[in-house]
């Protein structure tokens, strides 16, 4: 082995952890296959700690039952307070270093096995992908001296994404989604809408106490139109050194067009590339109602433009 060369790691170490926050259906699955491609990156895809730790309140069957539109949070959002709730607060400084140390050695594992693969990666940098990033505040606490990216996608792009997901035959069936009858389209509308807006909001104020040197921000959209772009910005927050030349060959080799014709399109996970889709796929009512949800956040992040909310028809 090269000297210099190491199969150790530690992930609590500074610069040797970064963590993809957003919302699923935001790109995530890309942007992880472009930065693996870096030299000393080690890809993890979908641990789903959140999922773990930020288990949703109310369940999603209340955006169908509820009387008024409620409000989204997590079992910690109601629980934390009190003393016999596992994570509560009071016993924060107990629990925290414990899974802490559980979640590095999970990470160190499978991180070491690769490495060993490949015979050894000088310095390397664990990249997770976490699409639970409803969690990125305790998950940052957790790592202090790790690094965020925030990817950031039209939440109604997402929302759309995933009424696609939810068809007979679709690549999510296999992981816990089903077919949707037409009736309860409103309803998964909701709460998708929800969910993009509950987890960028809980990105944003992480992203906003994280130290800049450690953070970067990129749009799904302005990485679609210059990948190259937001992967030199990656590398530099990361200091990966990589030349524009290597990261234009792994943009190409990634890119939507390059992906087989039998491997993307509706229902399949890597699905269309351009944003916009939402305004044709769905019904005036359904686009009415998500932005009911999402029009105030996404106004603050540049994403709603004129006519994009359909005005109600009064009764004669």
């Amino acid at each position: 082995m090269p000297e210099g060369v190491t199969t150790d790691i530690s992930v609590t170490a500074p610069g040797r952890l970064a963590w993809i926050f957003g919302s699923s259906r935001s790109g995530s699955t890309w942007l992880l296959r472009m930065l693996s491609e870096l030299e000393r990156v080690v890809p993890i895809d979908d641990p789903h700690i959140g999922h773990h730790l930020g288990v949703w309140r109310p369940i999603p069957l209340a955006w169908a039952t509820a009387k008024d539109p409620p409000k989204l949070g997590t079992l910690a959002d109601f629980k934390r307070k009190k003393r016999d709730y596992l994570f509560s607060d009071r016993y924060r400084d107990t629990w925290m270093p414990q899974l802490q140390q559980l979640i590095s050695a999970r990470f160190e594992a499978q991180a070491a096995q690769d490495i060993a693969e490949v015979g050894g990666i000088d310095r390397p940098v664990v990249v997770v992908k976490e699409p639970g990033s409803h969690a990125a505040d305790t998950i940052m606490d957790l790592f202090p001296d790790s690094s965020l990216i925030f990817l950031l996608r039209d939440g109604r792009d997402v929302v759309d994404s995933w009424l696609d997901a939810y068809k007979d035959g679709s690549w999510a069936t296999d992981e816990g989604a089903y077919p949707l009858d037409d009736t309860g389209r409103p309803a998964l509308i909701r709460w998708q809408s929800s969910v993009w807006l509950h987890r960028t909001e809980v990105v944003q104020e992480t992203y906003a106490r994280t130290d800049p040197e450690r953070r970067v921000l990129i749009r799904y959209e302005e990485m679609r139109d210059d990948p190259v772009a937001a992967l030199e910005r990656i590398s530099s927050m990361l200091r990966i050194d990589a030349s524009r030349e290597s990261l234009e060959e792994i943009a190409g080799t990634h890119s939507f067009s390059s992906v087989p014709k039998a491997e993307k399109g509706a229902g399949r996970e890597i699905r269309r590339a351009a944003p916009g889709g939402w305004a044709t796929h769905m019904t005036r009512e359904e686009i009415i109602q998500m932005h009911g949800i999402l029009s105030e956040k996404l106004d603050e992040l540049g994403y709603l433009r004129p006519g994009d909310i359909p005005t109600k028809r009064h009764a004669a």
